[in-house]
Formats: C-alpha cells, sequence, structure tokens
C-alpha cells in the first residue's frame, strides 16, 4: 500500500521519522467492516460493543440482529450494490441498519438527520436510493412526502428508545409513535431471526464476498465547490484507516470508544464506529452531543478513546460540572471536522489533565490523512500561530502545491495534495468532478497549508474562505487563533463582509465563556494589539451560540449571510 514512485520534494516523506515502529508498520486489514466483525464475533462473542445508556449488546447479538436486518432487506428485493440511506442518530439501530445493509451487499448512504426535505431529495434522487431506514419521528414528519418522489421502495423505520429503557429526559425528548402501515419496525426486524444472504461459501455471514473495491459509502459532501456529491468511500479505505487506528494509538486490548461526534458523519464512521469494531472495542452511544450527558458517559464508561470537534470540547469545559476526573480514563483524545485553536489545547491541559491531539481529513480521504501521533504534541507555527494538524501515515503522501501545481518548498503555502490508500476512487456519477478532484488518483482537498521540514503539517484555511481587504489576504483561522486566547471568548469564527472602502472587511462573531460580559469593542482592540493593521476585525458581534453543522463545525457560510446587526 505505498504510494508510487515520484521525483517530487515530499517523496522522502520526512515526517516518517515522527513516527514509531508501530505507526510505520505494514498493515494488513480486513476486507471489510463485516469480516472484521465476523473476527471480532469468533474471539470474543460475549463482549460489549454497544453501550447504549442502561442498554448492552454484545458482539454475538449485534452480529445476529444485523444478519436479521440482512435477511430482510433481502427478501424485500434488496440487490447486491443497491443504495440504502440511513438517517437516524447516534444509537444501536444506526449500527444494525449499517452492517445489516452490507450484510445484504449494499451500499450505505449515511444522512444527516438534521438535513431538510429538499436535502435529502438530492440524495435520494443522485444516489438511486432502493431502500430508507430512518427514525419513526423523520419518516411521518416529512421523509413520506419526500420518499414519495424517489426511487425508493423498501421503508425501515425505528425509534431510538430502543435498546435502553433509562430515557434520559435531556436527550431522548420523544415518544414512540405508532408504527407506519407503509414501512416495517427496523428493531421487530431485528429481533425476528432472519438468515443474512450468503456469500457462496454457506455461511450467510459475508454479504456477497465484500472486497475491498466495493463501494462502502457513498458519503455526501460539497467537496472542494458545487452541490453535494457522494465521495465512494470503498470497504478498503475504511478498513486502511481503522487498521492504521488500531495498531498507532496504543489504546488496551478491548478498548473503549466514546462516540462523540455522529455516526453519520466520516469522522464518527470511521474512527469510532468502524475503528472501534475493528479493534474488538466497546463503543458508547449516547443518542447526540449534549454535554451533561457526555460527562456522565465519561463517569460511567471510563473509556479510553473519543474524537471530536474542538466546539466540543469548549462545551464540555464550559459545563459548571465538569472535573479532571471525567477525563481520567482517556488514553488518547483527537480533535478533527474543525479548526483546534493552540490556546484551547493548553487551557485544556491545564484544566483537565488531557493533551487534545489534532488530526486532519475530509470524507474524500475517509476521514484522517493526518494526526498527531501518541507521544507527540503538535507543534505551533511560530510565524502564524497555527497548530500543526499532525503528520501523514507511512503509506500516505502529502504535498503543497501553487495554482499551477508547482511544488511549494517546505515552509511555503498552497493548496494541499493527498495521495494514499484511503482516498476514494472519485464521486458517484460525477466523472467531470472526479477528473478536477482527483487528477490521476491524487486529491485536490481546497485546503491551503504548509509543511515544515520535519513533516508536520498545517492547516490555514479554505481557499474560498480568504478575505481580501483592500488587496491584503486574511486567513481567518489566524484571527480566530488570536480570539481564543481571550478569556471572555468561548467560541470565535470570522468571515469577511462587504465594504464600500475596503472591498471587504473582517468582521468576528463570538459567543461569551459563562459569566463573561465583555463590550464589543474590546475584542478588536485585543485583537489589533496582536496582528497586524489590516487584519484585525473591524466589526464583532457577540451571539449567544454560533450556528454549527452536526459534527461540530462552525458554519462561516451561515455567518456570512446574517444581516447586519
Amino acid at each position: 500500500m505505498t504510494p508510487p514512485a515520484t521525483t517530487s520534494l515530499y517523496a522522502a516523506r520526512p515526517w516518517v521519522a515522527l513516527l514509531d515502529e508501530a505507526q510505520r508498520g505494514p498493515v494488513s486489514p480486513d476486507d471489510s467492516p463485516v469480516h472484521a466483525l465476523r473476527r471480532a464475533v469468533a474471539e470474543s462473542p460475549d463482549r460489549t460493543f454497544l453501550a447504549y445508556f442502561d442498554g448492552r449488546l454484545s458482539y454475538r447479538e449485534v452480529d445476529e440482529l444485523s444478519d436479521s436486518v440482512a435477511g430482510h432487506l433481502a427478501a424485500r428485493g434488496l440487490e447486491r450494490g443497491d443504495r440504502v440511506a440511513v438517517l437516524l442518530q447516534n444509537s444501536p439501530l444506526f449500527v444494525l441498519a449499517v452492517l445489516g445493509a452490507w450484510k445484504a451487499g449494499a451500499t450505505v448512504l449515511p444522512v444527516n438527520p438534521m438535513y431538510k426535505s429538499g436535502e435529502v431529495t438530492h440524495v435520494l434522487r443522485d444516489g438511486e436510493v432502493a431502500a430508507l431506514i430512518c427514525s419513526d419521528r423523520a419518516w411521518d414528519s416529512y421523509l413520506r412526502d419526500t420518499a414519495a418522489d424517489s426511487s425508493v421502495r423498501i421503508v425501515l423505520t425505528g425509534c431510538e428508545l430502543d435498546f435502553q429503557t433509562r430515557g434520559d429526559a435531556r436527550v431522548l425528548t420523544f415518544e414512540r409513535l405508532p408504527q407506519a402501515p407503509d414501512a416495517d419496525d427496523l428493531a421487530t426486524v431485528a429481533k425476528a431471526g432472519h438468515k443474512a444472504p450468503g456469500d457462496g461459501d454457506g455461511d450467510g455471514s459475508l454479504g456477497f464476498g465484500l472486497g475491498p473495491s466495493d463501494i462502502a459509502l457513498i458519503s455526501y459532501t460539497s467537496g472542494t465547490s458545487g452541490a453535494p456529491k457522494g465521495a465512494t468511500n470503498t470497504h478498503g479505505n475504511i478498513m486502511y484507516n481503522a487498521e492504521r487506528q488500531r495498531t498507532g494509538l496504543a489504546l488496551p486490548e478491548g478498548p473503549v470508544y466514546f462516540a462523540m461526534a455522529p455516526l453519520f458523519h466520516i469522522t464518527g464512521m470511521v474512527c469510532q464506529f468502524i475503528a472501534c469494531l475493528n479493534s474488538g472495542g466497546t463503543l458508547v452511544l449516547a443518542y447526540r452531543f449534549e454535554s451533561g450527558v457526555v460527562l456522565d458517559a465519561f463517569a460511567e464508561h471510563r473509556p479510553h478513546y473519543t474524537v471530536g470537534p474542538s466546539t466540543a470540547f469548549m462545551a464540555l469545559a464550559a459545563h459548571p460540572s465538569v472535573t479532571p476526573d471525567h477525563f481520567s480514563s482517556f488514553v488518547n483524545i483527537s480533535s478533527g471536522g474543525a479548526p483546534l485553536p493552540p490556546a484551547l489545547v493548553e487551557k485544556f491541559r491545564a484544566g483537565f489533565g488531557p493533551y487534545i491531539r489534532n488530526g486532519y481529513g475530509l470524507t474524500e480521504c475517509t476521514a484522517p490523512c493526518a494526526s498527531v501521533p501518541p507521544g507527540r504534541e503538535a507543534p505551533v507555527d511560530p510565524v502564524s500561530g497555527t497548530l500543526a494538524v499532525g503528520v501523514p501515515g507511512p503509506d500516505t503522501v502529502v504535498r503543497i502545491v501553487d495554482d499551477h501545481g508547482q511544488e511549494m518548498p517546505f515552509g511555503e503555502q498552497g493548496e494541499i495534495l493527498v495521495r494514499g490508500p484511503q482516498v476514494v476512487p472519485g464521486y458517484w456519477r460525477r466523472p467531470e468532478a472526479t477528473a478536477e478532484t482527483f487528477p490521476d488518483g491524487e486529491l485536490r482537498t481546497g485546503d491551503i497549508g504548509f509543511m515544515d521540514a520535519d513533516g508536520w503539517l498545517y492547516v490555514v484555511d479554505r481557499k474560498k474562505d480568504m478575505i481580501n481587504a483592500s488587496g491584503f489576504k486574511v486567513w481567518p483561522r489566524e484571527v480566530e487563533d488570536v480570539l481564543y486566547t481571550h478569556p471572555a471568548v468561548r467560541e470565535a469564527a470570522v468571515v469577511g463582509v462587504p465594504d464600500g472602502y475596503r472591498g471587504e472587511t473582517v468582521k468576528a462573531y463570538i459567543s461569551l465563556r459563562p459569566g463573561a460580559d465583555e463590550d464589543p469593542a474590546a475584542f478588536a482592540a485585543y485583537c489589533k494589539e496582536r496582528l497586524a493593521a489590516y487584519k484585525y476585525p473591524r466589526q464583532v458581534e457577540i451571539l449567544p451560540d454560533l450556528p454549527k453543522t452536526a459534527s461540530g463545525k462552525i458554519l462561516r457560510r451561515e455567518l456570512r449571510s446574517r444581516p447586519p446587526a
């Protein structure tokens, strides 16, 4: 799985020297997550795989329940290669739906449950979806009408109260609906004891002989531009990153993972669900992120690993009941999906103990393509103040190029390009977009960054988020990192807004820490003392909370479109 030979400046892969023997050694991943499940069942059938509030499901039980889902889908006419959309929160139902679809030979389209009708319509039509698995509430409220004008012919609904009895009112705020006459109940189907379709060997366990080149997921992303496109994550892509995590994180045997990131997001799917499965560990689920619920789960389950956006760690640190003991069991905490300010890393370590390890990836490279290895700490660039996102793996080559595709020397900024076994083969039925974004199989990320001579990668910002103020380039990340050093700032986002004189000017949106009360002008003055005159925000607006995606990434585009205060 090594990259092709090249005369590239980056071919020497200096980052490999920063990896230990386990992190840089060769790996031999299973062919698919279903194969990993069968291995885990053979090795530890009674170990808890899923913990959901007070509910527990063993590896054997998950295998049998997902077999039954697969058998039902096949009996309803689902065929190999058909697409199954799964629209659920972090619950056992999500895991059973995905594994069942794979065992039936299908491709899964994980869909954000916060999507509105038009967004779901695009996914169902573009993916030519045959089966839809969703919550009973979503089906009743809007998905029935949405699916009616699509190729969907099989519907399973579930209530995420299933497989637990605690009913935590902080997140499980809904009631079970009567079973819809035009859908089958997912939990009932899972418990019915159906046999999974065989793979030709008669054991009925490996779903048509899934292989590394088969498409496991079509993950919809805006990519570098344009309307959402489906990145075709193969089983090989997924299992490579999961195996690199198993061998490289130095977690104990049977590790406990807490699913902070949503499983429908590529980070949650690969770095939590599949990585935990591949390690034979226990995956703790809590429906959705709520800081009090998460801290209680930390105390109850004593997890070894979690990954989440920086905004989640900000929320945990601000909770009135948080203590260092909540984090004492962790061996590794990772951050991804949103920029990680250096000030947050240090404040978190000073307050609670753990060092948050940065990471970088995209849907198109199946989550991580660079991370901070255990035993290392990410350096901070002394010029820009940017925290390194980590180093690539031994089989990955990251290059930095200018607008003409010429490689930039170490330390110089340009677009980040990625080549490796985690990079997807392309976009679903989008040959032109595939050719543009993956020339010769190399991913053009659309992110601006640089690499130092030791191999540490730094992400400056998205190309499209750059602010042009009177002809000067301003990267929002640099201003945000300064704002995060202010003791009153909980969250910060910087965008460019129209300005009659400067063309664009810098505007900062801020949410405050509990108890803080600062005048907006004070934040502008704070940045003015620490940044060049063209970089500091001329406008500052304070909001109770900043808009975010379901994975916790702050939505700059929504802030750009807000009317003036």
